[in-house]
């Protein structure tokens, strides 16, 4: 993701997180905690329809935990395997940017709501599994999830 792209990745967080409010400031604030935020958008047809944003937890380490922070896709482009493309897409470039600061990716966690089915997505794609269930912490009950030593497997 660029600055040329926030625009459009905003779009997709309006139509993706509805409850979500200043789509475009929030995206140029992650934008501007790279190499912390690692993010990057799905186009078609020169349009943004997707986006998804990596963060590395609790410092610049060896071993990197990564956080699947926000994951999107536009309405009309969903259930056509876009999100995991995204996230088989740019594992890659994320390990590359994790070992030119001398680390290697370890586990990746994910939050989202229980009843989001982006779960199975998360569970076949990178092996997360839940770990616990918070109790009403944004809109609903959110579960976090774990994949481990996704490095090794993807």
């Amino acid at each position: 993701m660029t600055e040329a792209d926030l625009d459009g990745a905003a779009l997709v967080h309006q139509a993706t997180f509805v409850r979500q409010q200043s789509s475009k400031d929030w995206l140029q604030c992650n934008l501007n905690a790279a190499p912390r935020f690692l993010n990057f958008v799905a186009e078609k047809e020169g349009e943004i329809i997707g986006y998804i944003i990596w963060v590395q937890k609790s410092g610049f380490r060896p071993e990197a935990v990564l956080e699947l922070e926000q994951l999107a896709v536009l309405p009309s482009a969903q259930g056509q395997g876009l999100g995991k493309k995204l996230i088989l897409d740019s594992l890659p470039q994320v390990k590359q940017k994790l070992a030119e600061q001398g680390s290697t990716l370890k586990h990746v966690l994910v939050t989202t709501r229980a009843d989001n089915f982006a779960q199975k997505l998360y569970q076949s794609t990178l092996g997360a599994e839940v770990e616990t269930t918070i109790s009403n912490l944004y809109s609903a009950d959110e579960v976090l999830m774990i994949a481990r030593n996704v490095g090794e497997r993807i």
